[in-house]
C-alpha cells in the first residue's frame, strides 16, 4: 500500500476539555478500567494504574489538602511540585490543579538558591517534594513541605474523610479565567520568566492539538515533567487520547523501557533523536554492515515510491531496540535538520517535528500523521494565527496563549501586543500549503558590521550532520564567525580533521558566512533542563 501524504480533514474523535479536571472526569467515565499510567517500583516490579485509579487518588489528595486550609475560598493557593518523574508527582500535580488551585512545577535539577528564588517569586504557599530533594528547600517554612513518601497516607486520610461525607473537593468550580499551572521557562539566556497558564489556555490546548495528530498507541514518558512539552504534551495530551504512558525512571532506564514497553510514539526533543541516530549506525560500523544497510535504505525508499513498503523486514534490527512497534516520533523543543527525518523514515519511523513554547501551552503547530513537509515544523493547530513583522520575526496569537509573566508587567507588555500577538523570537513564515517555516532565532541572529545577517542555526545544521561531532555551536567573536565543536570520542583534539571539515561546509557558501575560527572542547557543552545548549556569553 503506497503511503499518502496529502491534506486530509481533521481529526475530531474526542470530546472538548475544560481543563485538567475536565479531561480526569472524561476518562474516568469513558475507560474507568484502561491502564492511565504504568512504572516501575522500587522492586523494578511493574504498577499499573487505571484512569478511575487515577480520579480516585487526586481526588482523595485534593480532599486532603483542603483539609489542611488549602481551599481556594477567597484566594488561589500556589503549591508547587519538584522531584524525579514518577506517577506520584503526576497525582500531586492534579491534585492541585483539580482543586482550584495553581501549581508550581520546579525543576529538580536547580540550585536550592535558584528554587527559593522561584518559591518566592511565584508566592509558593506549599510544596510537595521527592525526599531526596527536601534539602532544596530546607530555608522554606517546614510545615508546608509534604514528602512524596507520605502520600499513600495522605491519601488514606483523604479517603476516610471522603466517607465520612466531605464532598467539598468534588464540588469545587474551576472557571475558565482562573490560573492554572506557573512555570517557568528554562531559557538559554537570562534569568527564568513564569508563564501563567489558564483552565481555557489548558483546556483549548488539548482540544485543538488533538485535532492535527491522532495517536494510536501507547508511549513512554522520558522528558522532564516541570516542562511544557514534556507535561503537557507528552503526558496530559496521551491521557486526553486514552492511552498509556510508561513513566520512565531516568535516562539510564530509556533504553530497557523501550524493549520491554514496546511504544507507538514517543514524544522527544532532538537530543535523543540525534543520540539514537548515532548508535544505530555505530552498530552497523560495529557489525561492519555499513554499506549493506546503506544499500537496504535505497532499495526500500525506491520501493516505497512503487507502494510497496518492506521496512519492517528490511530494518529488523534498526527497529529491534525500539521495541519492533515505534511509529511515530513528536519532536520539538529545538530545530531538528530534515537528514534525520528522512533516514527515520526509511527505516520505517516517521518524525513529526512540531513547535511551540511555554507560553502557548506549548504547542502551535505540528506535521500530522498523513500530512507532513521535511523541513517545517507543521501546520497550526486549529484557531492558531500566524503572521510575519518587519524583521521577520513570527507573532502568533489564540486560544492557547498564557494569561502573561507572573508578577512581570514590563516583561509580559513586551511579549505580547495589545492585540493579543505573540512575539515568539523566532524567525520564520508560513508558506501557501499553511506550513510553517523557521529560519533562526531572532535574538541569535549575527549581525556583521557590513550589514549583512547570520543565522547560526543554519550553520550549526551543517557542522553537527558530521560523524566526528557531537555538539556545535557557532558564534560571532570580535568581527569573527567562531565554530566551538565538542567531539565525539576517538575526534577530540584532531584539529586537522575539523579544519577539513569547515573548508568543505564553507566552500559552496558566499564569503561573509564563512566560518573563521575552530575551537574545540573537551567536554560538553552547559545545557538547561531541556538538554538545548545555554548560549549565554559565547564568545564575550
Amino acid at each position: 500500500m503506497k503511503i499518502k501524504n496529502k491534506k486530509y480533514d481533521l481529526y475530531d474523535l474526542l470530546q472538548p476539555v475544560k481543563d485538567f479536571k475536565d479531561l480526569v472526569a472524561m476518562r474516568e467515565e469513558l475507560t474507568p478500567d484502561s491502564i492511565a499510567f504504568s512504572y516501575n517500583n522500587d522492586s523494578d516490579t511493574k504498577v499499573k494504574k487505571s484512569f478511575s485509579q487515577v480520579a480516585k487518588e487526586v481526588n482523595c489528595l485534593g480532599t486532603w489538602l483542603y483539609s489542611q486550609g488549602y481551599k481556594p475560598t477567597e484566594k488561589q493557593y500556589h503549591i508547587a511540585v519538584l522531584g524525579d518523574n514518577s506517577y506520584k508527582w503526576i497525582i500531586s500535580f492534579l491534585s492541585v490543579t483539580n482543586g482550584g488551585n495553581v501549581v508550581v512545577p520546579i525543576d529538580k535539577d536547580l540550585s536550592a538558591a535558584e528554587v527559593m528564588r522561584i518559591i518566592k517569586k511565584a508566592d509558593v504557599d506549599a510544596i510537595i517534594i521527592d525526599d531526596a530533594k527536601k534539602d532544596l528547600v530546607k530555608d522554606m517554612e517546614q510545615s508546608s513541605v509534604y514528602l512524596m513518601s507520605e502520600l499513600p497516607t495522605l491519601i488514606a486520610e483523604g479517603q476516610e474523610l471522603i466517607n465520612k461525607g466531605n464532598k467539598d473537593y468534588f464540588s469545587a468550580e474551576l472557571k475558565p479565567e482562573n490560573d492554572s499551572v506557573i512555570i517557568f521557562t528554562s531559557g538559554t539566556s537570562g534569568q527564568s520568566k513564569g508563564a501563567v497558564l489558564t483552565n481555557s489556555n489548558i483546556g483549548s490546548e488539548l482540544t485543538l492539538t488533538v485535532k492535527n495528530f491522532c495517536l494510536e498507541g501507547n508511549t513512554i514518558a522520558v522528558l522532564p515533567f516541570h516542562h511544557a512539552f514534556g507535561l503537557i504534551v507528552g503526558v496530559f495530551m496521551v491521557y486526553y487520547y486514552g492511552q498509556e504512558t510508561f513513566i520512565n525512571k531516568n535516562l539510564r532506564t530509556v533504553s530497557k523501557a523501550l524493549v520491554t514497553e514496546k511504544p507507538h510514539t514517543m514524544f522527544l526533543v532532538p537530543l535523543f533523536v540525534e543520540a539514537f541516530h548515532k548508535q544505530i549506525w555505530r552498530a552497523a560500523d560495529k557489525q561492519k554492515s555499513t554499506a549493506k544497510l546503506k544499500a537496504a535504505m535505497a532499495l526500500s525508499d525506491q520501493m516505497l515510491k512503487t507502494g510497496l513498503d518492506m521496512r519492517e523486514k528490511f530494518f529488523a534490527s534498526v527497529l529491534t531496540p525500539f521495541g519492533k512497534n515505534l511509529k511515530y516520533i513528536i519532536c520539538g523543543g529545538a530545530a531538528l535538520d530534515p537528514f534525520y527525518v528522512k533516514e527515520f523514515r526509511s527505516w520505517g519511523i516517521e518524525i513529526l517535528n512540531g513547535y511551540g513554547m511555554t507560553e502557548c501551552s506549548p504547542v502551535v503547530s505540528v506535521n500530522r500523521n498523513l500530512h507532513h513537509k521535511d523541513g517545517t515544523v507543521g501546520l497550526g493547530i486549529p484557531e492558531a494565527e500566524f503572521k510575519k513583522a518587519e524583521d521577520e520575526e513570527l507573532l502568533i496569537r489564540g486560544p492557547f496563549l498564557m494569561k502573561g509573566y507572573y508578577k512581570d508587567p514590563e516583561i509580559t507588555a513586551e511579549a505580547i501586543t495589545e492585540d493579543g500577538w505573540y512575539h515568539s523570537g523566532d524567525l520564520g513564515y508560513v508558506d501557501d500549503e499553511g506550513f510553517i517555516h523557521l529560519t533562526g532565532r531572532k535574538k541569535n541572529l549575527i549581525i556583521l558590521n557590513t550589514g549583512e545577517n547570520i543565522s547560526p542555526e543554519e550553520l550549526e545544521a551543517d557542522v553537527q550532520l558530521d560523524p566526528g561531532v557531537n555538539e556545535c555551536l557557532v558564534y560571532e567573536d570580535n568581527g569573527k564567525i567562531v565554530v566551538e565543536i565538542f567531539p565525539e570520542e576517538g575526534f577530540i583534539g584532531n584539529a586537522t580533521y575539523f579544519d577539513k571539515l569547515i573548508k568543505k561546509i564553507n566552500h559552496p557558501r558566499p564569503a561573509y558566512k564563512h566560518m573563521t575560527e575552530i575551537r574545540l572542547r573537551e567536554e560538553e557543552f552547559p545545557k538547561n533542563s531541556t538538554h538545548k545548549i545555554i548560549r549565554k556569553n559565547w564568545g564575550k
